[in-house]
């Protein structure tokens, strides 16, 4: 295994951020740890990047563990904070260098690694890294982690804050660096970008909810999800909660996301009562069981 944790636990006084997680990561894995803020993600990065020792548990990286080998495990891996954390008065060149020399490496020695994103900041090479747009402080800082060839990447909520075409680029690449052979644990917020990985952890209030492939995970949803829509979405929202038969109710774009606690649940029952609330344009039809309706449900 790339990655593994076994029972891993960490507090700050009397929060505890970290509550007992295992998990582990396959060589070449694009593994994702999936939740809202809070959860305790960038705790466990922290964790596995040596910048932090947990209370209780272990955990290995590369083959290395993460408190007696932490030198081993920083010449092996390549982090990438959520926050933009590099040099803002160094132009993106020096930047590069300057990581480059840390690690005992060159630009040029591993060009071919960061070739594909490079070229896209490569124009300004001699602007300051402070004055870069957010989507090319990410190419920088995704550059500066992978200067030294890193065996495992740790990507801590990298899209956060990013433009929607930034960060479908941004995803683009991943998938190309796992194809040379990387293994990346990313960490996200956005419940659409869980789909991108191989294998996910969905995880709340610094536990681990579920694991495995968000395709298994959709799978197994236990209720069918509908649709609802109608021409005022906070009625809408309050009617529904009252609906005696409601299993989940919670909003999802333009409609609301409801389950029922029946299995022969009639729409046209449930219309009526929408319409006997003052409701109008009742819209109510299947829809497509998501990442973020199994979150909600195991969150419960």
């Amino acid at each position: 295994m790339s990655i593994s944790v076994k029972n891993i636990s960490k507090s700050f006084k009397k929060v505890n951020a970290v509550n007992d997680v295992s998990f582990e990561v396959k060589e070449g894995e694009l593994f994702g740890l999936i939740g809202p803020d809070g959860a305790g993600k960038t705790t466990i990065f922290r964790i596995l990047t040596t910048l932090l020792i947990a209370d209780k548990g272990t955990a290995t990286v590369a083959g290395f563990d993460v408190v007696e080998d932490y030198k081993r495990i920083r010449d092996n891996v390549g982090y990438m904070p959520g926050r933009f954390s590099l040099y803002q008065d160094l132009t993106v060149e020096e930047n590069l260098n300057f990581f480059a020399t840390i690690f005992g490496t060159t630009i040029e020695e591993n060009y071919d690694l960061i070739k594909d994103i490079y070229i896209q900041i490569e124009p300004f090479k001699k602007r300051r890294a402070g004055d870069l747009s957010g989507g090319m402080k990410q190419k920088l800082a995704l550059s500066c982690a992978l200067i030294h060839k890193p065996k495992v990447l740790f990507l801590d909520e990298p899209t956060t804050g990013v433009d929607p075409v930034s960060r479908k680029e941004f995803w683009e690449m991943l998938k190309r660096l796992q194809q040379k052979g990387i293994t990346i644990l990313v960490s996200t917020p956005y419940m659409d970008e869980a789909a991108l990985c191989d294998r996910i952890a969905l995880i709340q209030d610094g536990k681990i909810l579920q694991i495995d492939s968000p395709q298994e995970i959709v799978k197994h949803f236990p209720k069918k999800i509908y649709d609802i829509g109608a021409d005022n979405m906070y009625k809408l929202l309050i009617a529904l909660k009252e609906y005696e038969h409601n299993y989940s109710v919670y909003p999802f774009g333009e409609f609301v996301h409801y389950t029922d606690k029946r299995t022969d649940f009639n729409t046209e029952e449930l219309k009526m009562f929408l319409e006997e609330k003052g409701l109008n344009n009742v819209i109510i039809q299947p829809t497509v069981t998501t990442i973020e309706d199994t979150f909600m449900e195991l969150a419960k």
